[in-house]
């Protein structure tokens, strides 16, 4: 199999995008000071009556995730919560490594924990990449759906990634290099998972992803990089709600990491959680 020089430069990109993006900050352990952001004595206020957990994406962690959209959820009067998970071999501060199936139940316990805190019945779940698609699988077999209200994911991806056609690199590489295949298992379960098919995404799929009791959004955008297609992220199931970054605000060009510091992300979230809240179009070309 031939790799071009555009391939390899594509890979290389998005390593060394996840690498930072994971490595750049530890995770939250507790408060953030001063930024309303899981702050355990928080209460929620019958305006918003359901704490917000904040889901990461696959190599980063909670702290560089949400520096961004954190804060400005929080001032909206939310209460918010947000945990790094599924960490492995490359430490505290890179998450959603491991299985998705795991990280699914890790997240679970933790929602579990922000209601006992709380006092909430239900939270609202706004999830990164693979904290999109890993609190679908969460919502879909882990009991999740009887207790989540509203659940919004941008970058989202339910489908896998072709990497813009570089799976079958992947694929050739992990069948054909003898060991490699149960070292990157081990080392991010989560990976092999997204290369589709895959166990784990058919299960997903199965009898559709979305499941009754939750209001879902899916936020997209065509300049999406790392989720190839970016179609993969929108579910065009009955009950949800899919939203293309660019039909709402056509002059946007965050491709997927960027989305996690698009001032218009923040305001399609604002508007997934609460119908009341009407978001704006603000020029944003920051594509990566």
């Amino acid at each position: 199999m031939r790799v071009t020089n555009g391939g390899v430069k594509r890979i290389l990109t998005v390593l060394a995008a996840a690498l930072t993006f994971g490595a750049a900050a530890p995770a939250v352990a507790d408060a953030a000071p001063g930024s309303g952001w899981n702050d355990w004595g928080c209460r929620p206020s019958a305006t918003h009556p359901q704490p917000v957990v904040l889901v990461h994406g696959l190599g980063a962690n909670d702290t560089v995730n949400w520096f961004f959209h954190a804060p400005k959820i929080a001032a909206q009067g939310y209460c918010v919560f947000s945990l790094t998970y599924g960490t492995g071999i490359l430490g505290p501060g890179v998450g959603g490594l491991a299985s998705m199936r795991d990280s699914a139940a890790q997240l679970g316990r933790f929602v579990d924990r922000v209601r006992s805190a709380t006092g909430a019945a239900k939270v609202d779940i706004v999830g990164h990449s693979e904290g999109s698609t890993m609190p679908a699988y969460y919502l879909k077999y882990g009991g999740g759906a009887a207790k989540v209200a509203h659940f919004a994911g941008f970058g989202a991806n339910y489908r896998g990634t072709t990497l813009g056609g570089l799976d079958a690199l992947a694929k050739a590489l992990l069948t054909t290099v003898p060991g490699l295949g149960a070292i990157v298992r081990t080392a991010c379960g989560a990976c092999t998972e997204y290369l589709a098919p895959s166990a784990f995404l058919d299960d997903l799929a199965r009898g559709g992803v979305h499941v009754a009791g939750p209001a879902y959004t899916s936020i997209v955008s065509k300049y999406d990089e790392v989720v190839t297609p970016y179609t993969s992220g929108i579910l065009n199931e009955p009950g949800a709600t899919d939203v293309v970054l660019q039909d709402f605000c056509p002059s946007d060009a965050s491709g997927h990491l960027s989305q996690a510091i698009d001032p218009n992300v923040t305001g399609l979230i604002l508007h997934a959680l609460d119908a009341s809240y009407t978001p704006k179009c603000t020029p944003f070309t920051l594509p990566l």
